[in-house]
């Protein structure tokens, strides 16, 4: 491997499964040492388990990012235990119907809209206030990457809550990059398409044959081709990229 990474410590939130995860191991293949974090504390413990076994320097850490103390504690001890924070990952993010129904915007309960809006938009938040506190207290410096979705940048038919908090991911993704460049701290977004994963299997299953059919490449996208999108952002190699929202959606967005 190019060692990408050699020497880093990288956070990544949602780093149970699907594209948190990942990018935790091929973050772990590029040399760095990573905090996995996540509410699925099973599978969070088993993945380090995994990473750890085969020779890589991992942590696992409870995350509910919706709750700032979590995030705040969760942070604290990947920086006490890594040293630094170099880099994060807030990947961490739910639909807005678990069973993949399409709902329109007027008819999105207010529980619902309030759950959505805490974890995508709100959670990236505060994970982003956090890192940069670290990040600036180190001497500045660092790259973050928040996980948006073709979401952030088209609008989703019956899906107005995610498609709200995505384009926040972005509007915030954009206006941080701003604030932090002179400070040589760079934020990017990330946005995947139609990917394989726990959270749009439901999705996928209501709506398979349409949702191939809208995407030029005919295919679904994995995680581990987003996640080298992410682990690029992540590296020095993206040292003049800030701001950024990049699309990983096998053409979606092109059209």
């Amino acid at each position: 491997m190019s060692g990408l990474l050699n020497g880093k410590s990288v956070l990544i939130t949602g780093a149970a499964s699907g594209i948190g995860l990942a990018t935790a191991r091929l973050a772990v293949r590029e040399g760095a040492r990573v905090a996995l974090c996540d509410r699925n504390e099973e599978q969070g413990a088993a993945a380090v388990a995994a990473i750890v076994a085969e020779g890589g320097e991992a942590l696992f850490s409870p995350m509910d990012v919706a709750r700032d103390a979590e995030v705040s504690v969760g942070i604290d001890a990947c920086v006490r235990i890594f040293g630094r924070l170099d880099g994060a990952f807030n990947n961490a993010g739910i639909a807005s119907d678990p069973s993949g129904q399409m709902v329109k915007a007027a008819d999105i309960l207010v529980d619902a809209w309030q759950r959505v809006l805490a974890v995508n938009l709100t959670g990236v938040w505060y994970c982003m206030r956090h890192e940069i506190r670290h990040m600036l207290a180190a001497g500045g410096g660092g790259s973050i990457v928040n996980n948006a979705s073709i979401a952030g940048l088209v609008g989703l038919r019956g899906d107005a809550a995610y498609t709200a908090t995505k384009h926040g991911v972005v509007g915030l993704t954009r206006s941080a990059a701003a604030d932090y460049a002179g400070q040589g701290l760079r934020i990017n977004a990330i946005c995947p398409g139609f990917v394989d994963t726990p959270l749009t299997a439901a999705a996928f299953e209501q709506l398979g044959s349409k949702i191939l059919a809208a995407v030029p490449a005919r295919r679904l996208g994995t995680p581990e081709e987003i996640a080298e999108a992410v682990v690029w952002l992540l590296s020095d190699r993206s040292s003049f990229v800030t701001g950024a929202a990049m699309a990983a959606d096998g053409g979606y967005t092109a059209l």
